[in-house]
């Protein structure tokens, strides 16, 4: 009997054994898989960078900031619609001699006051949607621009910026040439913002080194005139009507090959 119990428990504690053991297996190999999972998940992930993420923060505090002047814009339109009510008041007891003219013009001033406030909030709200709008816009034409790959002496114009890529084999050495013309054309020096690598270029991670960046308008006389040199001259550049985060901070002329990302 005791013989028998003995073998009895023998097998209960081989048989647990292989249970944890299986168990064991099962665990490890799932904890392979969620890894390597997750390594491929994070490898198929594209890496936001910053430019795109302060672009997107941007565009999420002003849609809230419009969300705040909607409701706002419903408080001044409620206060139209009293002042209104309390204009029409002050007409009737103004036609009966019962209140002064100034009280009834204070009462007009106030529904002048009221409506003015609608329109002005009106107005932040539809800038606030410009503002939406342009920066998307600036987001498409940068992403337009990285992957674009044109001919030498191409040209392309969007509504944000005009690309030359022309066939001068352009050196930081050979701006005398532009600043030469821009001073005898305009008897005045070429405004020159950076020349080189500047430190927006660093914070941008822009390689600028062999560029120069004009304080121009492209559609201005000044930078039509520049741009006309340019091109007549086969000197590749890039120019920008508006500013394109992460890459122009506002409308210039930049002469020299397009700079790329570090």
């Amino acid at each position: 009997m005791q013989h028998d119990m003995s073998q009895f428990l023998g097998w209960v504690r081989r048989g647990f054994t292989a249970v944890l053991l299986s168990c064991f297996v099962f665990m490890t190999n799932s904890s392979l898989q969620a890894q390597k999972k997750k390594k491929t998940s994070s490898r198929s992930t594209p890496k936001v960078s910053e430019v795109d993420r302060l672009r997107d923060e941007f565009i999420k505090a002003t849609k809230d900031y419009k969300a705040s002047l909607e409701k706002l814009v419903e408080i001044y339109e409620r206060n139209v619609k009293r002042s209104e009510e309390q204009l029409t008041q002050a007409k009737d007891l103004f036609s009966q001699g019962l209140i002064s003219k100034t009280q009834l013009t204070e009462s007009e001033n106030a529904v002048t006051a009221a409506t003015t406030k609608v329109t002005e909030t009106r107005r932040q709200m539809e800038a606030a949607d410009t503002q939406i709008a342009d920066t998307l816009l600036e987001a498409k034409a940068e992403a337009q621009m990285a992957k674009t790959r044109l001919r030498r002496g191409a040209l392309l114009s969007t509504t944000a910026y005009i690309r030359y890529n022309g066939p001068a084999n352009w050196s930081l050495a050979d701006s005398w040439k532009v600043q030469q013309f821009f001073q005898n054309t305009f008897k005045k020096p070429l405004p020159i913002a950076v020349f080189g690598q500047g430190a927006i270029h660093d914070r941008w991670r822009l390689d600028h080194h062999n560029s120069m960046d004009i304080s121009l308008h492209p559609d201005g006389p000044e930078g039509q005139a520049l741009i006309n040199f340019l091109r007549s001259n086969g000197i590749p550049f890039l120019a920008f009507r508006t500013a394109i985060p992460g890459t122009a901070t506002g409308p210039h002329i930049h002469v020299g090959r397009p700079s790329h990302r570090f």
